[in-house]
């Protein structure tokens, strides 16, 4: 992952529940920004195995670490999933993603892939709305698929500058995991390996 400082191939690359891994420096609190039909953003269409504009529901939170955000999250799934197989996302309110994720063995969850965000794309907005001053040139974000009973939803996770600067201030103990999934934040193919993993029960 060439560009990459070490904390961010390390979280970029990290399976298991985020949020577990941002309880390791501080307090986490769920912000939801946005749930509501919407249409998915242009390339998460083939991992949802949706047609061009149709309708999905979609998520969007912000994890803060002690106050502090330090991830802005967008999770969307086709809507008929949503009042079905994943009808329970609409019921979370603040509660973890990562309730329905991780403690189910019959979810299943594709490669991680990572990449840098610009402006471009409409995750910088949802991103720069959480950063206080001058947003980044760049964000760096990740994204992977789960799916249960044949029904995709996907979870794209983007890191805001807090959660650097935190680690770069030695908050994290863990030290850094070598980089284990990486790839483009295009088109992520599921059905990978199951989303449960040892000691991870509450996450994004």
């Amino acid at each position: 992952m060439p560009g990459f400082t070490n904390h961010q191939k390390d979280w970029l690359t990290r399976g298991g529940s985020l949020t577990a891994h941002l309880r390791t420096l501080g307090a986490v609190d769920v912000r939801v920004t946005r749930e509501a039909v919407d249409l998915p953003w242009p390339d998460e269409y083939a991992a949802l195995r949706l047609a061009p504009r149709a309708p999905a529901w979609v998520r969007e939170v912000v994890l803060s670490v002690d106050g502090v955000p330090c991830v802005a999250a967008h999770s969307v799934t086709p809507l008929a999933a949503s009042g079905g197989t994943w009808q329970a996302m609409r019921r979370l309110r603040t509660r973890p993603l990562a309730e329905l994720l991780y403690a189910d063995s019959a979810v299943a969850r594709s490669a991680l892939v990572s990449r840098r965000v610009t402006a471009r794309h409409p995750l910088f907005a949802l991103a720069a709305a959480q950063v206080a001053g001058h947003a980044p040139y760049a964000f760096v974000a990740r994204r992977s698929v789960f799916e249960r009973h044949h029904a995709p939803l996907m979870v794209t996770e983007c890191m805001l500058p807090a959660l650097w600067a935190r680690l770069a201030g030695g908050a994290d103990a863990r030290g850094v995991h070598p980089a284990r999934e990486r790839g483009a934040l295009g088109h992520t193919a599921s059905r990978a390996h199951p989303a449960k993993e040892s000691g991870d029960r509450a996450g994004r």
